[in-house]
């Protein structure tokens, strides 16, 4: 898990469609599909926070005193 956490967005991506499709193929022992699926999960979590991280900053724009400020759209 700790290596997982290590990983970029792309990367940590790329392994969870890597083991989706492994536990589709259904050619899987069942404990090795367990723990491919716990490692799974992990890799959800992560990507779920690197993405919600990255929307806060998007989120963000400097002011002039080049302080962070929520980005608010008027209407």
């Amino acid at each position: 898990m700790e290596e997982n956490k290590n990983r970029n967005f792309e990367e940590s991506l790329v392994e969870l469609e890597n083991i989706i499709r492994e536990l589709e193929s259904g050619n899987v022992p069942l404990e090795e599909a367990i723990e491919k699926y716990t490692n799974a999960m992990n890799l959800v979590k992560i990507c779920s926070d690197k993405l919600n991280a990255a929307t806060d900053k998007v989120n963000k724009i400097l002011t002039e005193n080049n302080e962070l400020k929520e980005f608010i759209v008027e209407e």
